[in-house]
């Protein structure tokens, strides 16, 4: 069973989130939270596999409320995915840096959101190679990057992956593009996040952009 908690200052929207996902057999909304900081004690008292957190919200944010999650150990099981009415929001990239495993529009197919929430808590990060290109094209060029030489703690064969990874492939399509077993890939992509510190796969792709192993491409 999947357990969900839902962080949005809209009642009428954690509410149709709700009855959408209570109506799958293993999904579960175990709490609401209607301002991030009341999500973040939500989170510490449920411990749910996915909270899906607004941005924009009274009191707390939802990039604070991402940042404080992502920040307690004990909380490391909790996939956040950041929720925007735009797939360019100015701040869907600081979400995702401050520990976001993805972000969904909310105004997304039913099914897609169901399948989103499932994909969250394998741990996989929900990104749209599509929407993450422009976001990052847009936002991420003008911060600074990285020290120079952060990526040397990575193998050439790691800074492959990572770029994989940053345009959007999955374990599989790296293997088949490597041509490698995605066990392997799998190995590779675990042994970069863990050189980088990051803390999934969309701080690896964050990471990729910021450090300049990956452009931005444009369109």
């Amino acid at each position: 069973m999947i357990r969900v908690l839902l962080v949005d200052d809209q009642a009428l929207i954690r509410g149709g989130f709700r009855a959408l996902l209570e109506n799958e057999d293993d999904i579960e909304v175990v709490a609401e939270a209607a301002n991030g900081e009341q999500g973040v004690a939500l989170a510490l008292e449920h411990r749910p596999d996915v909270a899906l957190v607004d941005i924009q919200m009274p009191v707390m944010d939802g990039i604070e409320a991402t940042r404080l999650i992502a920040a307690d150990e004990r909380l490391s099981g909790v996939h956040v995915v950041i929720l925007t009415n735009y797939g360019l929001d100015e701040y869907v990239f600081n979400a995702l840096r401050a520990g976001a495993c993805g972000f969904m529009v909310k105004d997304t197919e039913p099914a897609d959101l169901v399948q989103g929430v499932r994909v969250a808590a394998r741990g996989d990060a929900l990104l749209s190679p599509a929407i993450t290109r422009r976001l990052i094209g847009e936002y991420v060029a003008r911060r600074p990057g990285p020290a120079p030489g952060a990526l040397e703690v990575l193998t050439n064969r790691e800074r492959e992956v990572t770029a994989l990874v940053a345009r959007g492939l999955s374990n599989d399509e790296i293997a088949a593009h490597m041509v490698i077993s995605p066990t392997t890939a799998k190995t590779h992509v675990s042994r970069a996040m863990t050189k980088l510190g990051a803390r999934d796969r969309a701080q690896l792709v964050v990471f990729a952009y910021e450090s300049g192993l990956v452009t931005p491409r444009r369109g």
